[in-house]
């Protein structure tokens, strides 16, 4: 098969409706266009984002700043070093024994946070935790240990 020898399968193309020529074609007199008015006539007609008049999508909507990465963002649970004490079993803290009391489900991602004071010397495990509450925690003697 050659290239001259290539052609769209049949009903694959439309013939070129031929408007304003006459009533017996079918789009003759208007053409299609209806009778008067900005969208009847030649040039370039309606913006894209014209409303009809009325107030326009992008004033409609209040105006927030920054960005929220909501698509792509990572859902953590904060915990704050001063309830570490309360959650500790034999000085070490992971997110199941913060599962098995109730404090986050099995599932979650932990974030240490440095609010409060640590109770003592401890093992944290954890997905994530802030610079200061790491501080904290290796100021008591502690250790925190990042998972993931």
């Amino acid at each position: 098969m050659r290239q001259h020898e290539l052609h769209a399968p049949k009903g694959a193309r439309h013939a070129v409706r031929r408007l304003g020529r006459g009533i017996s074609s079918g789009q003759g007199k208007t053409a299609g266009r209806g009778t008067k008015g900005q969208k009847a006539r030649t040039g370039p007609g309606i913006p894209g984002w014209f409303e009809g008049g009325q107030t326009p999508i992008h004033m409609r909507i209040p105006k927030m700043r920054g960005f929220k990465n909501l698509r792509f963002r990572t859902p953590f649970v904060a915990v704050n070093v001063g309830r570490l004490v309360d959650f500790a079993v034999d000085g070490k803290v992971t997110p199941d024994t913060l599962a098995a009391k109730g404090l986050v489900r099995s599932d979650a991602k932990i974030k240490i946070l440095s609010n409060g004071e640590v109770g003592g010397k401890l093992e944290v495990h954890a997905h994530a935790a802030s610079a200061t509450a790491r501080k904290k925690i290796e100021d008591a003697g502690g250790s925190i240990v990042l998972i993931g």
